[in-house]
């Protein structure tokens, strides 16, 4: 069954297309005119469009040509009574999947819409396909040579090979997408497709469509049939992030099919075999979840064969210049501006940072001082004050204690974080008790409040 659009200007043609074409339960729409045919074109999505030639205000071809543009995947074939290869030669080439000349048997017809709807669907999974790898092939392999990612990379190269599934664990920002993708790629299924879906995105139905299919008519909107990522991605790998937030139904679908290795879509009763490798990745802990009962037991034993933990940032803090030089050189070609580097004190700054956004934060602070920049240098001044008023204490503390000023001190940023740390230093050690802070910093309570408010404690 597939949505057919019929654009024909003769009233008997346009019965004698439907009646045929309802013998297969396609679902149809029909026009009579250039402009209603554009219309329906651009406000539906249509799997066939069947397209006269000649029509009363215009020719079929331009209705050809907007379907290119707006909806390529949508196989269009061209009708018309006066047939010649010249005009079905220029039908094709500009798009048409074929070209039928009036009469036609009704089997032909039939058979040929058949063929465009088959062509329509493996298009549209097609572009789910590349869209799923393209997101995934612009990552970097992992980059660092400290233990923690030698490490990784060691047990990376140890599990991909194997097929087991995989349970990627580690804070948000990490890159357990970026191990998701090295897996894929050392495993046997490397020139099969690597689908991606992020679980947290998804209500609870749309996310058992979107993994499992639906028939038509499963729930509201389901006007056709349409494959899940189980089956497109089949004898290949997919990537269930934040597997966490699945609800409990969907846990026990996904069970079913690690268990068994077959699919039922929403609205089915077929159970149809599908050959997956699972990876799966979450924040959370999932074994307190499966204690709180959030998360099943007998899943997670299933997901966590082999367990990988991704280490924050903040534990592998000598990987931040490699990590930092290629994604500098990732964000100039998205910008598209010349690369910049980074000046040593800017890159001991971010090396004095904790990242609790791990990489991805990385990422961002690194695109902000490249927009921000005036020079081929990111310098510490370009970077943002969550990290540089953190250097700058950290450098007046270490004066101060006694150690060589650096070369550059950005004086009233250094001041004022020392300041900034000072007052929250002192309202810890009197457990939040402003007035007897104010008395040991020398501080009326009034300066205090002011102080307070201005560094927003």
């Amino acid at each position: 069954m597939a949505r057919v659009l019929i654009v024909e200007d003769e009233p008997n043609m346009r019965k004698v297309l439907s009646a045929n074409l309802r013998q297969d339960a396609h679902m149809l729409i029909e026009a009579s005119t250039l402009k209603e045919g554009l219309q329906a074109v651009y406000g539906n999505d249509f799997d066939v469009v069947l397209l006269d030639q000649k029509l009363p205000d215009g020719e079929g071809t331009e209705v050809l040509k907007a379907i290119q543009q707006s909806e390529p995947s949508t196989a269009v074939v061209m009708l018309s009574a006066y047939g010649t290869v010249e005009l079905a030669v220029e039908a094709m080439r500009i798009g048409a999947f074929d070209f039928l000349t009036k009469p036609f048997s009704p089997d032909n017809l039939r058979a040929v819409v058949r063929r465009a709807a088959e062509r329509a669907q493996l298009h549209r999974e097609n572009y789910l396909l590349r869209s799923a790898v393209d997101r995934l092939e612009g990552q970097s392999e992992i980059r660092g040579s400290s233990p923690a990612a030698v490490k990784l990379r060691e047990l990376i190269s140890r599990v991909g090979p194997t097929g087991a599934t995989v349970l990627i664990t580690g804070e948000t920002g990490t890159g357990k997408e970026l191990v998701a993708r090295a897996i894929h790629k050392s495993s046997q299924r490397a020139s099969k497709p690597l689908i991606s879906v992020n679980c947290a995105a998804f209500s609870e139905t749309l996310l058992e469509s979107e993994l499992f299919g639906h028939e038509r008519g499963a729930f509201t909107g389901a006007d056709r049939t349409r494959y899940g990522l189980f089956e497109a991605a089949h004898e290949g790998t997919l990537f269930l992030d934040e597997a966490g937030e699945m609800s409990i139904a969907a846990q026990a679908k996904l069970l079913r099919v690690l268990a068994e290795g077959k699919i039922i879509r929403l609205g089915s009763t077929v159970a149809r075999d599908v050959d997956v490798r699972v990876l799966a990745a979450t924040h959370r802990d999932l074994r307190k979840e499966v204690r709180e009962g959030r998360f099943r037991q007998d899943l997670y034993y299933r997901l966590a064969i082999v367990p990988i933990e991704v280490p924050p940032l903040r534990e592998r803090i000598a990987d931040i210049p490699e990590i930092a030089q290629y994604l500098l050189h990732q964000i100039a070609n998205d910008l598209k501006i010349a690369p910049r580097v980074l000046h040593p004190d800017a890159e001991q700054q971010l090396m004095a940072y904790n990242f609790p956004g791990n990489v991805r934060e990385l990422r961002n602070l690194l695109e902000r001082a490249c927009i921000l920049s005036t020079g081929p240098e990111i310098l510490w001044f370009d970077l943002p004050e969550v990290v540089s008023d953190l250097a700058n204490t950290k450098s007046t503390l270490q004066f101060f204690n006694g150690a060589t000023l650096p070369e550059e001190l950005h004086l009233r940023s250094a001041l004022a974080s020392l300041e900034r740390a000072i007052i929250e230093q002192m309202l810890m050690r009197t457990g939040g008790v402003k007035s007897e802070a104010a008395r040991r910093l020398g501080l009326s309570k009034s300066d205090l409040s002011y102080k307070l408010a201005k560094y927003n404690l």
